[in-house]
């Protein structure tokens, strides 16, 4: 998922039905859905264009869309497994990552792919530190985080993970830390950024997808398909639970919109039940 603040609107991947929905959380309802996707996976909105790019994991492409009238604008084509998003907007660039191992980097300005990084097997979640100018990749098939110098644009290390299925991802840009959840066993991580160093491990919420750290508050939160979202208090002395809120079982994916206050998940349909999106204040 990603969102556009200003307007209060929720861009949702729908792989089982391979459309993006849009969702203005404001009101309360469906605004548009766009229809005739492959496994849409990462989505991200870029403000500056009014356009979201779709990462499409079926067939490799990334479909640009406009923000208001929602046309299909152009597409790039990554080959195959599309997946993860993340946006750039001072520079103005798009990452994702793709296939059996890269990083693209996309000019969201001219629609163009302008550098590939290679990887040693699938990436998962990711995340930029720009005053470190480093890009931290999870590659769980390689049990490890890949770490690439935004520079030369290379992979300059590889650390070894101390648990498997290094799927989701956040980060503390300010004191340059990364949040690492695991699903084997099911953990969370704190790692120092720059040593590569563990500073705290705590349980998690088993089948974790999405993980995100907030700055202001220095709150993690953590979804997961086992039924809650786990919320931890980060501090220098380690990471501390301090609430776990009861879910729909499967509901693992989120967003996290700190302009906004709130924290959406996304829930899947399921015997009963029809998906929707369930909307968590988080302002104190």
């Amino acid at each position: 998922m990603d969102a556009d603040v200003e307007r209060q609107i929720i861009f949702i991947s729908a792989l089982g039905n391979n459309t993006l929905e849009v969702v203005n959380i404001k009101e309360g309802k469906l605004i548009q859905s766009i229809k005739g996707l492959n496994e849409p996976q990462g989505v991200g909105f870029i403000p500056q264009t009014n356009e979201m790019l779709v990462a499409n994991g079926g067939n490799g492409e990334c479909n640009f869309y406009s923000g208001s009238s929602f046309e299909f604008k152009e597409s790039i084509d990554l080959v195959s497994d599309a997946d993860d998003v993340r946006y750039d907007s001072v520079e103005r660039k798009i990452y994702v990552g793709y296939g059996e191992g890269g990083i693209a980097i996309i000019d969201a300005v001219k629609h163009q792919k302008i550098a590939d990084i290679k990887l040693p097997a699938h990436p998962e979640g990711f995340q930029l530190d720009k005053d470190l100018a480093k890009l931290y990749v999870n590659v769980p098939d390689a049990n490890q985080i890949d770490v690439i110098d935004l520079n030369s644009q290379k992979v300059t290390e590889k650390w070894k993970t101390e648990y498997s299925a290094n799927f989701p991802m956040a980060i503390d840009r300010k004191d340059h830390v990364i949040f690492i959840g695991y699903r084997h066993p099911a953990k969370l991580a704190a790692i120092d950024a720059k040593s590569g160093k563990t500073i705290s491990i705590i349980d998690l919420i088993e089948d974790a997808d999405d993980l995100y750290f907030d700055g202001q508050s220095g709150k993690i939160y953590a979804s997961g398909g086992s039924g809650a979202i786990n919320i931890y208090q980060f501090v220098k002395s380690g990471i501390k639970q301090i609430a776990s809120i009861g879910t729909r079982n499967g509901a693992r994916t989120s967003l996290l919109v700190p302009g906004l206050h709130k924290f959406i998940l996304a829930e899947r349909a399921s015997e009963g039940h029809s998906a929707g999106i369930q909307v968590y204040n988080t302002k104190e």
